[in-house]
């Protein structure tokens, strides 16, 4: 069992190891994509079409570029601020703000997709 008290919750997150900070790492799809693939939520990985839901790049979609797992965080692309020296750099997001719009799925993504549904499906409903 957890603590609820906010400064353990803070040291379990961010001493975490990076395969529990993947977990970490995941968004909703849109509604389509959900009824599409049965499921409602997935980690994002690189090559994912995001739409950002929040913050000051809302509304703009793009193609993931990176994922950061030491600082939980997305690069995606065209997505950038300027530093005074006049040079662009990739605006961090948390995943939590992005909108899933278009997977890339390869034979490993569609497993973990088929396995999260067959566990949905199992699932008594209240």
């Amino acid at each position: 069992m957890y603590s609820r008290k906010p400064r353990k919750q803070h040291k379990r997150l961010y001493s975490a190891p990076l395969h529990k900070r993947r977990k970490l790492l995941t968004a909703r799809l849109s509604t389509e994509l959900a009824e599409k693939q049965g499921i409602r939520n997935i980690t994002v990985c690189k090559g994912d079409t995001v739409l950002i839901t929040r913050g000051s790049f809302r509304d703009s979609e793009g193609l993931v570029q990176d994922v950061d797992t030491q600082h939980l965080r997305l690069h995606i692309e065209n997505i950038t601020i300027d530093k005074v020296d006049g040079s662009a750099v990739p605006f961090p997001i948390p995943a939590c703000n992005v909108m899933i719009t278009k997977l890339k799925l390869d034979k490993d993504r569609q497993a973990t997709i088929d396995r999260k549904k067959a566990a949905q499906q199992e699932k008594p409903t209240e």
